[in-house]
Parts: C-alpha cells; structure tokens; sequence
C-alpha cells in the first residue's frame, strides 16, 4: 500500500492518495486552486488509479476545498462523521472569516463512525472517532501496514488545536491517550499538517502528552 502526501492552500494542508492494488482513496481533498487539484488527477491518472473512496477526517474550511471537484470528477459521494457536517453548511462563512474563497461543498453521501471499515485494493483501514480538535474528527487505522491518518488530532511534538467551534481539549486527550497511544509504537501517523512521525516518538518526547508543555 503506497501513500502519496499533496500540501495544498494557504493553509499547507495535506492532502493523500492512498492505493493498493490500482485502487485508490483520497483523504481530504485540501486543493483549493485548479493547479492544485490537477496535481492530484495526474498523479491518479499516471499510477492508473480507480478512486474508490473520498474522505473527510474532518469539516474544516482547509480540508475540504477540493470536495466539489473530487466528487464530479469521481462521480462519487464522500464520507465523514455526521457531527462535522455543520461545518460544510457554513464553508462559505469560514470562507469570509479567513479571506480564502470557497466554492460551497456539496454535502456527504454517507457518515462513518467508530468500527467503521473502509477497503480497497487489499487493504482495509479502520475507523476510528477521535473527537476534540472537531466534535466529527475521524482518524483511518491501517493496522495491515502500521499506518494511521489522523487528520489535526496529533502532530509532530503537537497536538490540535481546541479554540475553534466545538474543540474541546478534554476530548482531544482522551481521543490520543485512548484511540491513538495504544496503538504499536512503529505505527507511522500520517497529520493534516507537516511531516509524518510515529506514535512512539509522539508517546516519548511530544511535550503536550509527556506533561513537560502544560495545558
């Protein structure tokens, strides 16, 4: 199972292509500019990916600006937690709050939740709610190959950020000490923004989980 990582918009938000065996699943679609979005079809179009899913970890205004294109060009609905969706109906309000035009999304086809399991190729990933930075954020498990997409829940010696509409710090730590530290030390965790790190150096030496930053 290949990842392919895309930083898009003026909020370097990341965007990924995840395909196994020529199917592929675009997790949250942040291009914003067409250039940006044609980035992402060359490389589908190149590696002779079928997109199979379309998902949102969560409704921020960053991760989402490519959801209208994706779902016209794969002739497909995405999937999210429904407690997000309030954020797509005001992606035109957050649009103005930021400066950053958006064409409004359009709204899901289906909801995931905890347990949830999403397949292509020969890889199935789990989903997992990890509410907090948003009440509707989901993390993508890949136990197969030791790989979590974890959205703005955990970043490298960071963690997301609870100020905004529905944030809740309380949530965002029960959701990384309960749904994300158990998982393998090796397990790569794959953030909405910057580099990739692993769930053990996060455990080890992230200053806002070893107390060493106090919330």
């Amino acid at each position: 199972m290949t990842v392919q990582r895309f930083t898009f918009n003026p909020f370097q938000t990341n965007c990924y292509v995840c395909h196994d065996a020529g199917e592929a699943v675009l997790v949250d679609p942040s291009c914003h500019t067409p250039a940006e979005c044609q980035a992402v079809v060359d490389y589908l179009e190149r590696n002779g990916l079928r997109l199979r899913h379309l998902l949102l970890t969560h409704g921020h205004i960053d991760h989402i600006f490519g959801c209208r294109f994706f779902s016209t060009y794969a002739g497909m609905g995405f999937g999210m937690h429904r407690a997000d969706v309030p954020f797509l109906e005001e992606a035109e309000a957050q649009g103005r709050f930021f400066g950053v035009p958006i064409e409004p999304p359009p709204l899901p086809a289906y909801y995931l939740d905890e347990g949830d399991s999403i397949s292509f190729g020969h890889t199935t990933w789990q989903v997992l709610h990890t509410p907090g930075h948003s009440p509707g954020s989901l993390s993508f498990y890949d136990a197969a190959h030791g790989l979590v997409i974890v959205g703005d829940v955990l970043f490298l010696d960071s963690i997301g950020r609870t100020d905004l509409p529905g944030g809740s710090l309380p949530e965002l730590m029960q959701s990384i000490f309960q749904k994300l530290l158990p998982l393998e030390d090796t397990t790569r965790v794959y953030p909405g923004h910057g580099p990739d790190t692993t769930i053990g150096r996060e455990r080890r030496h992230n200053p806002f989980l070893t107390g060493a930053f106090p919330l």
